[in-house]
């Protein structure tokens, strides 16, 4: 709300360009958060947004809606616009099985992005956008996700203020400061076996809005997809286990991809896709359980491998065999095997609840809930503060971007502005912007990226008397650092996460 009121107030003190780059700031407060999936080509990221979604709406399929930017957002009624670079829009019936069309019949160069409207409960409370893989040789694909996570370099200062003189008294919004307000305001990172360097440069480069503080633990998350694909013997203590080996890996993905991110989760987007979109049908179950009646031996050597499982000859036909492992793959099919022998009168309904928990989807759901959902108004008011200050900045006027800075300076000085204060620190930290000590550094991020008071204090399932008197030990501690050990950039930081310490406090004390 304090952010909205900025904007307002300064709205008639800037040039006509930045105070609509103002209202587009103002809309997406309103709005919900905005969470772009992204990650390298074939990473199953749209398996995932449909998942997510619980509605089998993204192509998976490389097309041409493949090489845009779609958001998936709420709508009261199920449509999809294609907008065009120079605004125009072009609506498009969803097509027959559901889905965006793979194939749009237009020239894909001249569309900025796609709008799909969906009577979703889920994207009431959470705008998902489907980017195109990084890694594609498509160049264009490539660059539409980069804008979209801010990774895109930005002219040159002098190049924007020129922009900015041509642009006077103009009402519409240039390419700089429309990109300021079009970014996602957190990442879901979507990475396979191996975290390569570019995936490490797309979570070093996203930032809120376009911006300039970079993704750190209050909007970034990861999860490790396909996760039924790791080979257990590959990954030391998993015992032979695929959802160990799995999350053993995911562990050692988190401290590489840390502090850009805050936790990695394991998945398998192509089992969470069927089980909760409604692709896993009665029949599946019932040649599911014709499956679960062959011979041990037989079905084992069935499962070696995809060619073998749908050449083989047995009673369940090739094509309905096809149809399961396009559905669950081959862990899928074993692990709905197997609970089937364990359960012999299951039903297809409980069948599918028991892979939807074994795909890992709701895990990522809560992590996304704890990290996100929790501290949507944050996070959107500090992508909003970001913005202002890039709309600000590309406005090529230094009075008007000192009126900006001096307003925002104000705002942050208030009490109630302490969440921002808060996030502010986390990213200074996360960034390496301020040094900080290795214990200390990992208690500003435990603090600042957790919902819950147990989790931000490390004391999960602690009493309530235990919470109280460690909060405000802490408190202590961090005011006596900021006043006599630390460098004056640690002291901003210090005062914040002492602040921060007294109001959980507060709060279990009240």
């Amino acid at each position: 709300m304090s952010v909205a009121n900025l904007c307002h107030r300064l709205q008639p003190q800037v040039s006509a360009r930045t105070a609509a780059g103002f209202a587009e700031v103002l809309r997406r407060l309103g709005g919900p958060l905005q969470v772009a999936v992204a990650g390298r080509i074939k990473s199953g990221k749209s398996t995932l947004v449909n998942a997510l979604i619980g509605r089998r709406v993204a192509p998976t399929d490389v097309g041409e809606c493949t090489r845009l930017v779609t958001r998936f957002q709420y709508g009261t009624v199920d449509r999809v616009e294609i907008v065009f670079n120079d605004g125009r829009k072009q609506v498009l019936p969803f097509a027959a099985d559901g889905m965006i069309p793979a194939e749009l019949g237009i020239d894909i160069d001249q569309v900025s992005h796609i709008e799909a409207y969906l009577t979703n409960a889920v994207l009431q409370g959470m705008t998902v956008i489907d980017t195109p893989g990084l890694g594609s040789l498509d160049a264009a694909s490539v660059s539409r996700t980069e804008q979209l996570l801010g990774a895109a370099k930005h002219r040159k200062p002098d190049e924007e203020e020129e922009d900015g003189a041509d642009s006077e008294g103009s009402d519409e919004l240039d390419d700089t400061s429309r990109n300021a307000v079009a970014g996602a305001e957190a990442v879901l990172y979507v990475v396979t076996q191996g975290v390569r360097a570019d995936d490490q440069q797309a979570l070093a480069a996203f930032t809120a809005a376009t911006a300039s503080r970079e993704a750190g633990p209050v909007n970034a998350i990861a999860v490790l997809n396909k996760a039924d694909t790791i080979a257990p013997e590959s990954v030391e203590g998993s015992g032979g286990d695929v959802w160990k080996a799995a999350t053993l890996l995911s562990e050692k993905q988190a401290a590489t991809l840390k502090p850009r991110i805050a936790d990695v989760l394991p998945v398998i987007g192509l089992i969470a896709e069927s089980a909760e979109s409604g692709g896993f049908s009665s029949p599946d179950a019932e040649a599911l359980r014709q499956l679960a009646e062959m011979d041990d031996d037989i079905l084992e050597t069935m499962l070696i491998s995809a060619d073998i499982f749908t050449s083989w000859e047995c009673d369940v036909a090739a094509g309905t065999r096809l149809r399961l492992l396009e559905k669950l793959d081959l862990f899928g099919v074993r692990y709905a095997v197997e609970t089937i022998r364990k359960e012999p009168e299951i039903t297809a309904g409980s069948l599918r609840r028991k892979l939807l928990d074994a795909s890992g989807l709701e895990a990522v759901r809560q992590r996304l809930s704890i990290v996100f959902a929790a501290r949507a108004d944050g996070i959107k008011a500090a992508a909003a503060l970001a913005s202002v200050t890039a709309l600000a900045h590309a406005s090529g006027d230094p009075a008007e971007r000192q009126r900006v800075h001096d307003a925002i300076e104000v705002l942050l000085a208030k009490p109630e502005a302490h969440q921002l204060r808060l996030l502010e620190a986390l990213t200074l930290v996360a960034s390496g912007a301020v040094d900080m000590p290795e214990d200390l550094s990992e208690e500003v991020l435990r603090v600042g990226s957790n919902a819950d008071i147990g989790a931000q204090l490390g004391k999960p399932g602690a009493p309530r008397a235990e919470l109280a008197a460690h909060a405000l030990e802490r408190a202590g501690w961090w005011r006596s650092f900021a006043s006599f050990g630390a460098t004056p950039a640690q002291s901003r930081v210090a005062h914040v996460v002492h602040r921060a310490y007294f109001l959980i406090w507060q709060q279990i004390r009240d």
